[in-house]
């Protein structure tokens, strides 16, 4: 077995657990009512993209995926800490973190 036919082999799995991974994600999305469920779920589906871009940065020996990874993974810890405040503030003021009960946003 040559090397290239492992590292073929490396980045197919890694694709299908990406694509599983956003399945799942994605699933969550539309099916789930809770809304922290629904935001792991976001979460989830964003690690999909980054495995995607560590896979073929890999392939092409080209580090500018994974400095975007390093980005995103940036991007996804700010928009983890904003989005928690405000589903605390959402449970604070209704009790519940349902989707179902949260169709308006006024103030």
């Amino acid at each position: 077995m040559s090397l290239e036919m492992s590292d073929s082999m490396l980045v197919h799995v890694t694709l299908c657990t990406a694509l599983c991974l956003f399945v799942i994600g994605f699933l969550g999305v539309l099916l789930r009512r809770n809304l922290l469920i629904v935001f792991m779920c976001i979460e989830l589906m964003l690690n999909a993209a980054n495995m995607v871009f560590v896979a073929f940065s890999s392939v092409y020996q080209v580090l500018d995926a994974q400095i975007a990874v390093v980005f995103s993974m940036t991007i996804a810890a700010a928009e983890a800490a904003v989005g928690l405040s405000i589903l605390i503030l959402l449970y604070r003021k209704t009790e519940n973190i349902f989707t179902d009960q949260h169709f308006e946003l006024k103030g």
